[in-house]
């Protein structure tokens, strides 16, 4: 079975019909065939960023570029320091 994708009209479209239209969670749930959980997850993120809900597949919010650019570099100095620290030992067993 394969995972439905949803497209951020239909998304806002949901949120609309929740938020301005008084339906409750649970019938729109039922109209749209969405589980519940999703549906508030939608309300959620719209109601955090309107502008940048729903980027959609490939579209990365800044936040999140600048997260994974910072994620990449930890690794990075991580691994660096690994390899002075493993060089560091070595020369100190020398040493001896």
């Amino acid at each position: 079975m394969q995972r439905r994708r949803f497209g951020r009209e239909f998304k806002i479209e949901a949120v609309r019909l929740i938020r301005e239209r008084g339906v409750s969670v649970a019938q729109a749930s039922r109209d749209l065939e969405v589980h519940e959980n999703v549906l508030r997850k939608w309300v959620k993120e719209f109601a955090a960023d309107p502008g940048q809900a729903f980027p959609g597949q490939g579209h990365v919010k800044p936040e999140q570029l600048e997260i994974e650019r910072l994620r990449r570099e930890v690794a990075k100095l991580k691994a660096e320091r690994d390899i002075l620290k493993k060089a560091a030992a070595y020369f100190a067993r020398e040493a001896i």
